[in-house]
């Protein structure tokens, strides 16, 4: 098979890896990629919202498959336009991808299909949401509708910094992704990633995961797009991820199907475990990231036919293979982020920590300059290592991290143990 991957971060460097080593693969392509993809791939200099340019470009290289790494091509309708051309796709159409487009229309899915969620209120102006954050008791979740790359939940302690973040939000902050709210009840306990594979009908749970949103260790300061991953989540066995998809993801495939809406692709639904089970914090629509980077190296079988499977409405449900123990996933971002970011810093190690035993380095925000790569963003790299534990992943991984770096780089230093955010 041809393949071509659109985006460019660590997530479509993972994807791209997985897809290259299949028996199945001819070639694989990227658009627009980075230069750790393009040890591995063509890459193509064509941007992800180009959707344009990418229908075109699928065309030429007659591929046999486009996976679809990021959410805004998804929202703006590319899986549409390829299906629409013959092209299988792995990715939602527009219509299911406004669960990720926008919060408000998830709410109302969620509770159309009977899924268990925090209790909200959708608001357009500061004076109701200043009534939500009342009702609610202060301490709150104020989220942005709209796409906000990770950065439009804030999760707030008391009225006075709900208040402040609406109106922040509602001011433009964000731009149009906080035009509308979603302030909705603050629920407390451990975080957990289930992503599954849907072919529209059928639902298949890879490893779990947990995401490390803010920027501080110990889950302090601002959200970020994802300082880290493990595989699995703490506590999460494959049979409880399994039981998540079951009550969780296939009652919003339903839904959708009663609407007339199919969703092929990865449905990514991000819960709280609650003292009265799981509840949903957020959709998406697409592979998570950085969880896809610590997710995918414990796969034990291919990933290509699965993602093929998917695309033509022909996924199999049955367990996946999966190597035992564990994943850990350590971001290395630049100086200012998530707020700004450095680019143009030579970095440093790469080859000397790729080498180590079961690790590998997915490149995200990255370039070259004068024949080396540079930080070209906020998260730059993912570090990733198994381990026959959680223990022996998450030092392998920082053995592999202290090999690497930059001018002004920042980690955390808890990926992978008990801290949370």
């Amino acid at each position: 098979m041809r393949v071509l991957i659109v985006g460019s971060g660590g997530r479509e460097h993972a994807l791209a890896a997985s897809i290259a080593a299949s028996p199945h693969c001819l070639e694989v392509h990227a658009a627009p990629g980075n230069p750790g993809i393009s040890m591995i791939a063509k890459c193509h200099p064509v941007v992800a919202d180009d959707i344009e340019g990418l229908v075109a470009l699928s065309r030429d290289l007659a591929v046999d498959l486009v996976v679809i790494g990021p959410e805004v091509p998804l929202v703006l309708g590319l899986a549409d336009e390829l299906r629409h051309i013959g092209i299988a796709t792995f990715g939602p159409g527009a219509a299911a991808a406004k669960m990720e487009g926008s919060k408000a229309f998830t709410k109302q899915l969620l509770d159309a299909a009977g899924v268990d969620t925090a209790e909200s209120y959708t608001v357009t102006d500061f004076a109701g949401a200043k009534l939500a954050i009342g009702a609610l008791g202060g301490a709150c979740v104020v989220k942005a509708d709209g796409l906000a790359a990770g950065k439009g939940v804030i999760v707030c302690d008391d009225a006075t910094e709900a208040e402040r973040a609406a109106e922040e939000l509602l001011g433009g902050s964000l731009g149009s992704a906080g035009s509308v709210l979603v302030i909705e009840e603050r629920m407390e306990g451990p975080e957990v990633s289930v992503l599954a594979l849907c072919d529209g009908e059928a639902a298949v749970p890879l490893p779990s995961a947990r995401d490390y949103k803010r920027i501080g260790e110990g889950g302090t300061g601002p959200n970020t797009g994802g300082m880290g991953a493990i595989s699995p989540a703490p506590g999460v066995s494959d049979e409880q991820a399994q039981q998540i998809v079951d009550t969780v993801h296939k009652p919003i495939l339903m839904e959708l199907t009663r609407r007339g809406i199919r969703f092929n692709g990865c449905l990514y639904a991000g819960l709280m475990l609650t003292e009265t089970g799981p509840r949903v914090l957020e959709f998406n629509v697409r592979f998570g990231d950085p969880e896809t980077q610590a997710v995918l190296p414990r796969l034990g079988e291919d990933l290509l036919p699965w993602l093929m499977a998917c695309a033509k409405g022909q996924l199999e449900e049955r367990p996946l293979k999966t190597y035992g123990g564990s994943a850990v996933a350590i971001v290395l971002a630049s100086r200012g982020y998530p707020e700004a970011s450095e680019s143009g810093n030579p970095i440093s190690g790469l080859a000397d920590a790729s080498i180590m035993r079961d690790t590998a380095i997915f490149q995200a925000g990255t370039a070259i300059a004068h024949g080396k790569v540079v930080t070209a963003g906020g998260r730059v790299l993912a570090v990733v290592a198994r381990g026959a534990d959680a223990d022996g992943a998450r030092a392998a991984a920082y053995a592999a991290a202290d090999k690497v770096s930059f001018n002004g780089m920042q980690r955390r230093d808890d990926i992978g143990s008990d801290s949370q955010g």
